[in-house]
C-alpha cells in the first residue's frame, strides 16, 4: 500500500479508529492504569498508534488490515494490564470489524501479551518473541510500542526513565533480532524509518 493510499484509508475509517481509541482509553482508565505515574495510560496508547499513522503504509498489505492494525496498537496491553481475556478482546474487536478482521486484531494483542514470569527476561523470553514473529503485524506493533517507550524515556529525566534508557540501550540488539521474522511477507516486516529513528534515539542521545 502506498503512503497516499494508506492516508486515504485512515481518513475513510477515521470515525471507527476514533471509536477504538476512545474505548481503549476508557478500558485502561477503568483499571486506574497510568503511564509514568503521571499520564493517563491512553497517553502511551496514542504514542503507539502514532507510529501506525506514520509508518503503517510500510507494512499494511491491504485495506481490510487497517482496522486490525490500529486496534492492535490501541489494545496491545489490554490482556496484560487491563484484565481482559483473549475472548474479551475478540468480542471488543467485533464491534468495529468483521469476524476475520477481529481474529487478526485479537491475535496481535495476544502475541504482544507478556508471558508469566518473575523477571523482565522471563516475561519476554523466546516463546514470547516466537509468537510475535509468527503473527502478522505483531513485529510492527511491538516495534511501535518500543519506539513509544524509548521516545518517552529519552525525553524525561526522572529516576525511572533514566534507568529505562540504559535498559532499552542494552536490550536493543537482542530485541531487534528477536522480533525480526526475516520474512518477505510485508505484514511481518520492520520499517527501515522506524529502525533508524530508534537507533538515533538510543545511540545519539544521553
Amino acid at each position: 500500500m502506498t503512503q497516499k493510499d494508506f492516508e486515504r484509508c485512515t481518513e475513510k475509517y477515521a470515525r471507527v479508529i476514533q471509536a477504538i481509541k476512545n474505548s481503549a482509553h476508557a478500558l485502561h482508565a477503568s483499571v486506574n492504569q497510568t503511564y509514568d505515574k503521571v499520564h493517563p495510560y491512553g497517553f502511551h496508547l496514542d504514542m503507539v498508534a502514532d507510529s501506525v499513522y506514520k509508518y503503517g503504509y510500510c507494512v499494511c498489505a491491504r485495506e481490510s488490515d487497517m482496522l486490525p492494525l490500529f486496534f492492535g496498537a490501541f489494545y496491545h496491553d489490554s490482556i496484560e494490564d487491563a484484565r481482559m481475556t483473549y475472548n474479551d478482546v475478540t468480542k471488543a474487536a467485533k464491534q468495529y470489524m468483521d469476524e476475520e478482521q477481529a481474529f487478526a486484531a485479537a491475535e496481535i494483542v495476544y502475541a504482544l501479551t507478556n508471558d508469566k514470569g518473575r523477571t523482565r527476561a522471563e516475561r519476554a523470553g523466546e516463546k514470547y518473541y516466537k509468537g510475535i514473529r509468527e503473527t502478522p503485524y505483531a513485529p510492527f506493533v511491538k516495534l511501535a510500542d518500543r519506539l513509544a517507550n524509548i521516545t518517552y524515556s529519552f525525553s524525561h529525566g526522572n529516576e525511572a526513565n533514566t534507568h529505562m534508557k540504559e535498559v532499552y540501550r542494552n536490550e536493543l540488539p537482542h530485541f531487534l533480532d528477536a522480533i525480526n521474522a526475516r520474512s518477505e511477507n510485508i505484514r511481518f516486516t520492520l520499517p527501515t524509518p522506524m529502525l533508524e529513528r530508534i537507533k538515533e534515539l538510543v545511540y545519539n542521545h544521553n
